[in-house]
């Protein structure tokens, strides 16, 4: 059997897209680990999937799964390349696209100079909703990590994240410090791990350790966490340019924990291809 897929990336956060409207296939673990391997397969940091919505006033559904094969709730540069897909792929022609995902409802934004700007929902600040096991929510917790304390901020943005402050995103300790944050029992489902730097009120530079991919170019969702933990703390505005290694981010959240996060950035076709099963 042969599955037609895209590679697309955002701010080089990179994926195979596939529409599962039209073509029939299971996503088993191991084929998709097979799939992301960037030496004998396709390679990328998750595997999207277009799918029918399964709920009345949705245009699709939309999956997410790591390059580890687990199954994941939410994707933000994911999110952006998935608008673009099925408005390049003449499956809906609405510039406003409505989306169900295993964290809830998001809408894409399709805007004039080629970005997509999403709706990511309000945060989650409880403790329960990434999970992370404390008996109570605080602004600021204390984790134990190589028998030492780390400060961090946690939140869901549909996934869950820890935000740590750094005084320097470049000999940030992302590799050894989101290891093992990433698996520490506090966080009995793990969690993403983002390495924040404030440049000025308006710009955060952030490197993120993701949940079952490593280090990635950029992490939508983990933007989103970081601004909402700083400005939390008040150490940033309303509108704020997040700077990861593939690119800008531009983030907006009003403080207000009921009111969403929007997101805007590009999204990119790489390729087109097609590959037997």
């Amino acid at each position: 059997m042969v599955i037609n897929f895209t590679k697309m990336q955002g701010l080089g956060n990179d994926f195979m897209v596939v529409d599962a409207i039209h073509q029939t296939i299971e996503f088993s673990p191991p084929l998709i680990q097979q799939w992301s391997d960037r030496h004998f397969g396709i390679g990328f940091d998750q595997l999207l999937v277009v799918e029918n919505a399964t709920q009345s006033g949705v245009d699709f559904r939309y999956r997410i799964f790591n390059a580890d094969g687990s199954e994941v709730q939410q994707c933000g540069n994911g999110a952006r390349c998935f608008a673009r897909f099925v408005s390049e792929k003449g499956l809906t022609d609405k510039t406003d696209i409505t989306v169900e995902t295993a964290s809830g409802i998001i809408v894409l934004h399709l805007e004039a100079n080629g970005w997509v700007r999403v709706n990511m929902g309000a945060p989650n600040f409880t403790p329960q909703s990434l999970p992370f096991h404390q008996t109570a929510q605080q602004e600021r917790y204390s984790l134990s990590v190589f028998d030492k304390p780390i400060e961090l901020g946690a939140v869901s943005m549909g996934n869950p994240h820890a935000v740590l402050l750094v005084e320097d995103i470049q000999t940030a300790e992302v590799e050894r410090l989101g290891k093992a944050i990433e698996s520490h029992e506090q966080f009995p489902e793990r969690v993403n791990v983002g390495f924040a730097q404030t440049i000025d009120r308006t710009h955060i530079a952030l490197r993120v350790y993701e949940r079952g991919a490593a280090e990635t170019l950029a992490c939508g969702t983990g933007a989103c966490a970081a601004m909402v933990v700083l400005r939390q703390w008040g150490l940033i505005d309303e509108s704020v340019t997040v700077s990861l290694p593939g690119g800008d981010l531009l983030i907006r959240w009003s403080g207000e924990w009921h009111d969403p996060v929007w997101m805007s950035g590009p999204a990119v076709t790489v390729f087109e291809g097609e590959i037997n099963v």
